[in-house]
C-alpha cells in the first residue's frame, strides 16, 4: 500500500505527521532504520535519495497476536517506509496487511474473535497513520 504525499510537503512533515498520528493511536515507535544514511557511508552514494523505515507496535494487540500465532513475529513491528523517489515525490509505504482473509477464518480453526478484532484494528491503525502522514496532519 502507499500514499504519495501532498505536494509541498517536506520529508520531515511527512515523518511528523506520522509519529503524532502513531502517538495518538497508541502505536509505539520502536525503531528507525535511516537506509539512505547507510547507503551514502556504505557505498559512498550521495545521490541516493532519502529513505527511511520506521518500525511500531500495538504492544497490546501485539502480545495478543503473539498468543495465538507465535509465527506471526515476523511480520511484527510493523514497519512504514518513508521515501522519496527520483523525482523527489515523497511515498509512504507498507506492506499490505488485506485483513479480508480473516473474515473467512472467523469462528473457524479456533481463531477468537478477539484475534480478529486485533489484526483489523493494528491494520486500520496503520492506514490512518499513513494517511495523515500523505496529508501533513498534525
Amino acid at each position: 500500500i502507499k500514499y504519495q504525499a501532498k505536494k509541498g510537503l517536506t520529508f520531515d512533515e511527512v515523518v511528523q505527521s506520522m509519529e503524532l498520528r502513531a502517538n495518538t493511536l497508541n502505536f509505539k515507535k520502536v525503531g528507525h532504520s535511516p537506509m539512505w544514511k547507510d547507503i551514502q557511508a556504505v557505498l559512498g552514494d550521495t545521490t541516493a535519495p532519502r529513505m527511511e523505515v520506521f518500525h511500531y507496535c500495538d504492544i497490546a494487540a501485539g502480545r495478543e497476536i503473539l498468543k495465538y500465532a507465535p509465527e506471526s513475529i515476523v511480520y511484527l513491528p510493523c514497519r512504514i517506509a518513508v521515501m522519496e523517489d527520483a523525482d523527489k515525490n515523497i511515498w509512504v509505504l507498507t506492506l499490505d496487511w488485506n485483513t479480508s482473509w480473516l473474515d473467512s477464518i472467523s469462528g473457524k480453526m479456533g481463531a477468537p474473535d478477539a484475534l480478529m478484532k486485533h489484526a483489523k484494528d493494528i491494520r486500520d491503525k496503520m492506514d490512518n497513520i499513513m494517511r495523515a502522514a500523505a496529508d501533513g496532519d498534525l
